[in-house]
C-alpha cells in the first residue's frame, strides 16, 4: 500500500502551530484528515474540525468514533495536543503538574486508547506523537515541560512494543526549539524578546528555529505506509541541538 489516498488520519491539537503543518501536509498527500482541538477556528479548511478537550475521556471517544464513522475508516493518529511549561521543580505547584501531564501523557494515552479498535482493522496503522528535544537533552527552566516529554519517549517505545504484533506501528518526532504560537507568548513576555529569540536560536547548532513544516514533514515520513519497517524511533528534528557539539565559531 503506497502513498496516503484512501487512509484516514487524525491530528490532535491540528488547528495550529506544528498540528496544523502536519493537518495540511498529510492532506496534500492524499489523506482524509481530521482535527481535533480545543480551538478550531484555525483548522485547515479541508479538514473535518472537531471540539475536543484531551483531558476528557468522553470527549475523545465521541470525537474519535465520529470520525471513522464520518470518514469511514482510521489509520493514523498524530498526537500532537500538548501545552508548555517554564521554571524548576520548585515553581510549579501540584495543580500545574497535574494539569500539564494530563493534557502532554494523558491526552495521548486517551487518543490513543479510542483509536486503537479502528487502528487494528487498518492495513497501515500508526501512531506518531510530538514529543520534544526536552526528552533528551537537559534545558534550564523546563523541568515540568521536560518530564512531560521524557514520559512522552518512554510511553511511544512502550506503545510500539505492545502493539507491533497488532501490526500498528508508533514512533514519535523529537522538535527542538520550533517557531510555534507557544514559543511566540514566551516571547512576547520576555524582557528582550529580540535577545531571547536571537539566544533561543543561537541554542541550536544550525542557528535557527526549526519550522513546523519541518516537523511535518518528519510527521508524513513516520506515518507513511512507505516506512513500514520504522517503529520504536524517536526522529530528532532539532537542526542538530541532539547529539551535534560544534566548537565555537570564530
Amino acid at each position: 500500500m503506497s502513498g496516503y489516498d484512501g487512509l484516514v488520519a487524525v491530528v490532535t491539537g491540528g488547528a495550529s502551530g506544528i498540528g496544523a503543518a502536519v493537518t495540511t501536509a498529510l492532506g496534500a498527500r492524499g489523506a482524509r484528515v481530521a482535527v481535533l482541538d480545543l480551538d478550531v477556528s484555525g483548522a485547515p479548511e479541508a479538514a473535518l474540525a472537531l471540539q475536543v478537550d484531551v483531558t476528557d475521556d468522553a470527549s475523545v471517544r465521541a470525537a474519535v468514533d465520529t470520525v471513522a464513522d464520518r470518514l469511514g475508516r482510521l489509520d493514523i493518529v498524530v498526537n500532537n495536543a500538548g501545552i508548555g511549561a517554564q521554571g524548576t521543580v520548585a515553581d510549579n505547584d501540584d495543580e500545574e503538574w497535574h494539569r500539564v501531564l494530563d493534557v502532554n501523557v494523558l491526552g495521548i494515552v486517551r487518543t490513543t486508547r479510542a483509536a486503537l479498535p479502528h487502528l487494528r482493522r487498518s492495513p497501515a496503522a500508526v501512531v506518531v506523537n510530538t514529543c520534544s528535544i526536552a526528552a533528551t537533552a537537559g534545558l534550564p527552566q523546563r523541568a515540568l515541560y521536560s518530564a512531560s516529554k521524557g514520559a512522552v519517549l518512554a510511553l511511544t517505545r512502550a506503545m510500539a512494543a505492545d502493539h507491533l504484533h497488532e501490526g500498528i506501528r508508533v514512533s514519535c518526532v523529537n522538535p527542538g526549539t520550533a517557531d510555534t504560537p507557544w514559543i511566540g507568548r514566551l516571547l512576547e513576555r520576555a524582557d528582550d524578546p529580540a535577545t531571547e529569540r536571537a539566544a533561543l536560536e543561537a541554542r541550536q547548532p544550525h542557528g535557527r528555529l526549526v519550522s513546523a513544516a519541518e516537523v511535518a514533514e518528519a510527521v508524513c515520513y513516520l506515518a507513511s505506509p512507505d516506512a513500514g519497517s520504522t517503529t520504536g524511533t524517536a526522529l530528532a528534528v532539532d537542526g542538530g541541538m541532539q547529539d551535534l557539539r560544534l566548537r565555537p565559531r570564530t
